[in-house]
């Protein structure tokens, strides 16, 4: 499979993740496919594959900014940072969402976590955090203690 192929398919498959988690958070399947983090798994599965078969074929590396990107001109190196990003922020999504309804915050507010983590991750995690900072908890004080 080339990896432009790859590319598609797991972007298809992230996507229809987000979308579940987005439109439908309380559906049986949503909680079976993303919300117990079968898909983000899925993708670390895409991953590892990417990882055992081409880690070390790039030039570049880890140690410094110009590294990176020199590591970064390869399409399979790419390829695996790009699904790396897909399974952990899928991932982040997945938890604000059933970190949500376990604290009683309503899924309007989450939507735009979902959709900025999506896109920016580290800002959408950011604003659920915000949100959850502000918002009073479910049962009182005492659920303070088990948070």
């Amino acid at each position: 499979m080339k990896a432009e192929q790859i590319f598609t398919v797991v972007n298809l498959i992230a996507i229809a993740g987000w979308l579940l988690i987005a439109i439908l958070p309380t559906w049986k399947y949503s909680r079976y496919l993303v919300l117990s983090g079968a898909i983000p798994l899925l993708l670390a599965v895409a991953y590892l594959v990417l990882i055992v078969l081409f880690f070390g074929r790039a030039e570049g590396g880890f140690g410094s900014l110009p590294e990176v990107m020199k590591l970064f001109t390869n399409e399979w190196a790419v390829l695996a940072g790009w699904i790396h990003y897909l399974a952990f922020d899928l991932f982040v999504g997945s938890w604000e969402v059933s970190d949500s309804q376990r604290n009683g915050i309503s899924h309007i507010l989450v939507i735009p976590c979902l959709f900025l983590t999506f896109m920016f991750g580290p800002i959408g995690f950011l604003l659920y955090a915000a949100i959850k900072l502000f918002m009073p908890r479910k049962g009182g004080e005492d659920d303070l203690e088990a948070a």
